[in-house]
């Protein structure tokens, strides 16, 4: 975990789905780190291995989906919310999300 400017540089593992969310006024960066993850959104999905990335540009509704444990960085603005505009069971607290994974 780092900081860049206004932006916060997060590493996390993640399995299972999300929440469909969009961040209204922010970009949401994914770099996979170790697996493979599936971000859907309301035109369809992307597939990303190891190396790859992604940005969903702001206000477009995405759900990151891992079939088994990934491995991702994200890179996104401090304002962004961890579930944008939904809470669910999955939503954490800034300080749960900066915990040493």
């Amino acid at each position: 975990m780092g900081e860049v400017d206004d932006a916060y540089i997060k590493v996390a593992k993640v399995k299972g789905s999300l929440a469909w969310h969009s961040h209204d006024n922010e970009d949401e960066l994914f770099l996979i780190l170790k697996g493979h993850l599936r971000i859907e959104m309301e035109d369809g999905a992307v597939e990303l291995a190891e190396g790859e990335m992604f940005i969903v540009p702001k206000g477009v509704r995405h759900n990151p989906v891992a079939e088994e444990e990934c491995h991702i960085m994200l890179i996104e603005r401090k304002s962004t919310l961890h579930t944008g505009d939904v809470v669910s069971e999955k939503t954490r607290s800034l300080a749960e999300q900066l915990r040493p994974v």
